[in-house]
């Protein structure tokens, strides 16, 4: 296992595993779960050669959003990567991303400007930032990332198209518990009673799709369905809606390509999570 810190030596390193055939690449914050793995799996299974990053993207945490106090276990990590055959992980600092000077943003306009995208100022253009940064050290032939953060996906699509990234965005499956909550780092800021509560999002999803497979087409009683499934669990609700899936705006007739997007607190911890319409 080589952990690569600098960036000269990393754009080597993938400059010589591409002579080799294709390189994938996972982006991650670290604090690995089931959900980051099965991408590295996928990746390692597709690509002779995978790297992984870790790096906590101060760039795209808000103020009094939790920077400090985001789960960190690199060892831990790293040993994860290991048994999944994963040989590379590049782990910069925040100085290395972000030297002294640093002034050039990537700046998404309107599929950052709803959902995450409006309580959390911000957060896309720190997002496609650091991304476009690791896509430019690391060149990779494909990029691995999860369908439970749709927006982000949506947003680094775009960019990829926009910008004419050699690169190739793999969308893979929501893993989630036995007990269907999606798989997130910030699960473990959760205490047993918000854990249990936090299984409303799940159950709301399900009786959405279960509503549109009923025959219900309106958005209004399809959301307002699962926001009353969601309120009786003690859930603040940050956003709950039906979006077109790929310019994310806000519908109010249901199709099968219709994604249920939401995002809700329980305690502190802010969870999302979304699902398309039709199975």
């Amino acid at each position: 296992m080589q952990i690569i810190q600098d960036i000269s030596s990393t754009k080597s390193l993938c400059r010589s595993l591409k002579q080799e055939g294709t390189l994938g690449f996972v982006p991650t914050m670290g604090y690995l779960h089931e959900g980051h793995l099965s991408l590295v799996k996928q990746s390692v299974k597709e690509n002779p050669n995978t790297i992984v990053s870790i790096f906590v993207n101060p760039s795209q945490f808000g103020q009094n959003e939790d920077l400090d106090t985001y789960p960190r276990d690199l060892e831990r990590d790293v040993a994860l990567l290991k048994e999944c055959g994963v040989e590379y992980v590049f782990n910069p600092n925040a100085q290395t991303i972000y030297p002294s000077g640093f002034d050039t943003w990537v700046v998404p306009e309107k599929l950052a400007s709803v959902l995450c995208g409006k309580s959390r100022p911000g957060h896309f253009r720190g997002v496609a930032t650091v991304v476009l940064k690791l896509l430019n050290i690391t060149n990779p032939d494909h990029m691995y990332m999860g369908i439970k953060d749709y927006q982000q996906l949506r947003i680094l699509k775009q960019m990829a198209s926009d910008l004419h990234l050699d690169c190739d965005i793999v969308a893979c499956p929501i893993v989630r518990e036995a007990d269907g909550l999606a798989m997130s780092s910030r699960n473990s800021y959760l205490n047993p009673d918000e854990r249990k509560r936090a299984l409303s999002l799940y159950h709301g999803l399900l009786k959405a799709r279960e509503l549109y497979e009923q025959g219900e087409r309106d958005c209004g009683q399809i959301i307002e369905t699962i926001k009353s499934i969601i309120q009786e669990s003690g859930g603040r609700i940050d956003y709950i809606e039906c979006v077109d899936p790929l310019t994310l705006q806000s519908i109010s007739e249901a199709k099968d390509d219709t994604r249920m997007m939401l995002a809700v607190y329980f305690g502190k911890t802010r969870l999302i999570d979304n699902m398309a319409l039709k199975a």
